[in-house]
């Protein structure tokens, strides 16, 4: 079992030289038995600090971190069934491969040598490193270092694997590789892990679920797919997603969303929806569904841009340019003969807009759909999100 509960978990800082820094505030997350969860978010959302917390290293100030049903958060860490992956490896440069997997087990258990060897033997088997066991962290490379500390934590057995931005300090194209390796990894062994990034690739990719922070606060819970297309919040909308979504300052009139340089209808759902929300807003895009050249024309919301930037990437191709005064991303096909300077028509269609409070950044219209008032919805976090 390794079901985890993050009960109203807050850790704040420098009450005792008057700088009070609320690094996690009032975090609440159910983690199922086997689930991998990330966290993701800007640096110092509070991430790392709630995976400390978690680990205990670092003592919350108030709330409870709860392993299939008993408090842990006043345990020490050997006791808490966990095991951590850090960013910079941690491995001690005096010992061997073998002798780092084989440490914990020495400090924190009564097994005997040959249990802990047989351990040690089929965590370096299932990592591929059977044959580095005898060298020290500086002979081997980056990516060999790091299977030697996944391989310490997978010694130990433990109900919850804790990762810390394990791949950061890996190239490209190994880090990605590493992705693969370590969901493959995590399905095999079946163990509820909490993965750290700030990267929302990883994010995306990885996670069953996402766990998106801001300033010490749940943004929004829920699968990349949700997150993505049916964000909380113009902050998540924002994060997730590369390039970031497109935002415009709108005005609502005569069931159009009027802005310097375009205009755009929407459907009678929403502006019955916005009706009540005052005049001006902030409309969402992302790149990816901007209507461009061709598929613009005709369209009768089209406006005219002009292409400053170029960037093709193989698979995809990205032009920039600037609407009414805000730089802005479309995608377009990676075969386009596009080139800086030309004019070319847009059209946002209103089945994928999304809108936002010009206050609170709350989501009023998520890709076309009115977003109800009061209503929880369970699968994104809006529930959770809002009382955080």
């Amino acid at each position: 079992m390794g079901e985890l509960d993050i009960d109203h978990l807050t850790k704040e800082f420098g009450e005792e030289t008057g700088e009070h820094i609320v690094a996690v505030d009032d975090l609440n997350i159910d983690i199922e038995d086997g689930e991998f969860l990330i966290l993701v978010g800007p640096s110092g959302c509070g991430k790392s600090t709630t995976l400390r917390c978690i680990a205990g290293l670092e003592q919350p100030t108030s709330g409870d971190i709860v392993l299939d049903g008993q408090p842990v958060t006043q345990r020490k860490p050997k006791d808490r069934h966990m095991a951590m992956v850090f960013q910079n490896y941690a491995l001690y440069p005096h010992m061997t491969a073998r002798e780092n997997m084989a440490f914990g087990l020495r400090m924190t258990t009564d097994l005997n040598n040959d249990e802990i060897d047989g351990r040690v033997v089929d965590a370096a088997e299932l990592m591929g490193i059977e044959d580095l066991l005898e060298k020290k962290p500086g002979e081997l490379s980056g990516g060999q270092q790091q299977r030697v500390a996944l391989g310490r934590a997978i010694v130990r057995d433990p109900e919850v694997f804790l990762m810390d931005e394990p791949l950061s300090n890996l190239d490209a194209k190994l880090r990605t590789q590493m992705r693969t390796e370590l969901q493959d990894l995590q399905q095999d062994l079946d163990v509820t892990t909490i993965y750290v990034t700030h990267d929302q690739t990883e994010a995306m990719t990885m996670g069953d679920r996402i766990a998106i922070l801001d300033g010490g606060e749940l943004q929004q819970i829920g699968t990349p797919n949700e997150c993505y297309k049916e964000p909380n919040n113009q902050f998540v909308a924002g994060f997730i997603g590369s390039p970031s979504m497109n935002f415009f300052d709108v005005e609502l009139s005569d069931g159009r969303l009027v802005h310097d340089a375009f205009s755009t209808s929407v459907s009678p759902a929403i502006q019955e929806r916005l009706a009540g929300e005052g005049s001006e807003f902030v409309m969402g895009i992302r790149p990816e569904e901007v209507l461009s050249e061709d598929d613009a024309v005709g369209d009768d919301d089209a406006f005219e841009i002009e292409v400053n930037v170029v960037e093709p990437l193989g698979d995809v191709t990205y032009i920039y340019t600037d609407i009414g005064g805000t730089e802005s991303t479309i995608s377009v096909s990676r075969n386009t003969e596009l080139q800086p300077g030309e004019r070319i028509q847009a059209a946002f269609p209103d089945s994928e807009i999304h809108v936002f409070d010009q206050h609170t950044g709350e989501a009023i219209v998520s890709r076309g759909e009115p977003v109800d008032d009061g209503v929880a919805v369970s699968e994104t976090g809006r529930s959770d999100a809002s009382e955080a």
